[in-house]
C-alpha cells in the first residue's frame, strides 16, 4: 500500500510541478492567441520548458504505475493532485482557500488512502 501511495504522490507533485511552471509561463506571456509570435515565444520560455519536463517525468512515472499496479488502484490516486495544487495555490499564487476546500481534500486523502488498501 506504501509503494503505491508513494509513487503516486511523486507523479502527482511532478503533475503539479507541471501546471505551477504552465502558470508561471503563461503569466510572462503576451494574450493568448493562435498567432505565430505567441507560439513562437513559447520557445525562448523557460518556465514552459520546465513543465514540459514535469509533465514528461510524470508521464514516465504514470506508466511504471500503471504496468506494477491495479488500474483500479492507480488511476484514483491522482487525485492526490489536488492537494498539491491547493498547496501550491496558496504558496505560489497567494491564493485564498476556504475551510470548507480543505475539508474536501482531506476526504480525497481519505478516500486515496481507502482505495489503496
Amino acid at each position: 500500500m506504501w509503494k503505491i501511495l508513494s509513487l503516486a504522490a511523486l507523479q502527482s507533485a511532478l503533475l503539479c510541478g507541471g501546471q505551477v511552471f504552465l502558470k508561471f509561463a503563461m503569466m510572462r506571456m503576451p494574450k493568448f492567441s493562435w498567432t505565430r509570435e505567441f507560439w513562437l515565444s513559447l520557445l525562448v520560455n523557460w518556465q514552459f520548458a520546465l513543465c514540459g519536463f514535469c509533465f514528461g517525468a510524470a508521464s514516465l512515472l504514470w506508466m511504471y504505475i500503471v504496468k506494477t499496479f491495479p488500474f483500479s488502484k492507480a488511476y484514483p490516486m491522482v487525485s492526490i493532485s489536488y492537494v498539491f495544487g491547493m498547496v501550491a495555490a496558496i504558496v505560489f499564487f497567494h491564493e485564498q482557500v476556504s475551510a470548507l476546500k480543505w475539508v474536501g481534500v482531506a476526504c480525497i486523502m481519505v478516500g486515496c488512502f481507502l482505495i489503496a488498501k
